[in-house]
């Protein structure tokens, strides 16, 4: 198991403070959390501790920006996308300021905080601002190199990172292009689009799938917004059948995006594995994922009757009851 995407974007952090003197940190009194406190304790004289006031930290950044600083602000990814949304679309999106913006505790990975801190609908909400780069890198090393490449972006960013630990899978000295797909495995059968954390899950079901001979391609987009238009159009000519994997609301998030895509340019059957339409509850990061249906098992099933109903139009494939169901009754 690798290092979590927030513990690589502290240390990135750190080494682009050194090498860029302009680079300014914002926190709002979870630096801890962040890991922005790193940057702290190396650039003192650069960083601005604003406590609880992520409306009040987005203005400052603006104001930052526009005189020639590049700011990095840092909270939890729910209270910058709803908390903070209004000053975000105001000051920032709409007159196009760099500011990168960075929300951790994506998804389920608030632990025992609950639903009140977990970020299941940040990407439905951010992807509608004009003007908004969304990175979500799947590893450590694309962490980095992620908080490197926002940095010479122009116009706001956005960095989606998680709380929890990560298998590493790209290379520490990755080349990140914002707005380009990973084909991470190829595949004729079916297309896994991934996000984020996700993308581990993505493999290990690629592998379990193909001791069943279906041969599943794995295409990760670290960038959510600009979308990779030509991997995703590419894909979906070649497999006939995308599945997204999202730790993120089904409503609004990758799937919605793929969707929205396919849907004007070349009508392919889309299925997302995420978040059904709920609040989530608190555990551990592998219990709610196995609960709320992104572990690899659910995947797996996800596209066998995906796959199923393809061949045999009437077929409905198998319902799956979901956890939440389950439990109810």
């Amino acid at each position: 198991m690798g290092a979590s995407t927030r513990d690589a974007y502290g240390r990135a952090l750190v080494e682009l403070g050194a090498r860029k003197p302009d680079l300014v940190v914002l926190e709002a009194d979870v630096g801890k959390s962040t890991r922005s406190q790193w940057f702290h304790e190396s650039f003192p004289d650069r960083y601005i501790q604003l406590g609880v006031a992520e409306q009040n930290m987005i203005g400052i950044a603006a104001g930052l920006a526009a005189v020639g600083f590049v700011p990095y602000t840092n909270t939890l990814s729910i209270f910058l996308s709803q908390r903070a949304l209004n000053q975000l679309y105001t000051v920032i999106a709409y007159p196009r300021l760099h500011v990168v913006m960075v929300g951790t505790h994506c998804g389920l990975q608030a632990g025992g905080d609950g639903p009140t801190h977990q970020a299941l609908n940040d990407l439905a909400i951010l992807r509608s601002v004009p003007n908004l780069t969304i990175l979500s890198p799947a590893d450590a090393a694309e962490a980095r190199a992620a908080t490197l490449a926002a940095y010479d972006l122009h116009g706001p960013v956005y960095l989606r990172l998680g709380r929890s630990s990560v298998p590493d899978l790209f290379d520490q000295d990755l080349d990140f292009q914002v707005g380009v797909a990973t084909e991470l495995r190829p595949g004729g059968d079916v297309t896994l689009v991934s996000t984020g954390s996700m993308t581990h899950q993505a493999l290990q079901a690629a592998d379990v799938l193909a001791e069943h001979s279906i041969q599943a391609r794995v295409l990760h987009l670290g960038t959510v917004k600009p979308l990779d238009e030509d991997a995703i159009l590419c894909a979906a000519g070649e497999t006939g059948l995308l599945v997204t994997l999202e730790e993120h609301s089904i409503i609004g998030g990758l799937g919605g995006a793929v969707a929205e895509l396919l849907s004007g340019c070349a009508p392919t059957r889309v299925l997302r594995v995420g978040i059904a339409d709920t609040f989530a509850e608190s555990g551990h990061t592998e219990q709610l994922f196995e609960k709320y249906g992104l572990g690899v098992s659910a995947i797996v099933q996800t596209v066998q009757d995906g796959l199923e109903r393809r061949s045999n139009p009437r077929h409905k494939g198998r319902r799956i009851t979901s956890p939440l169901r389950s439990a109810e009754r």
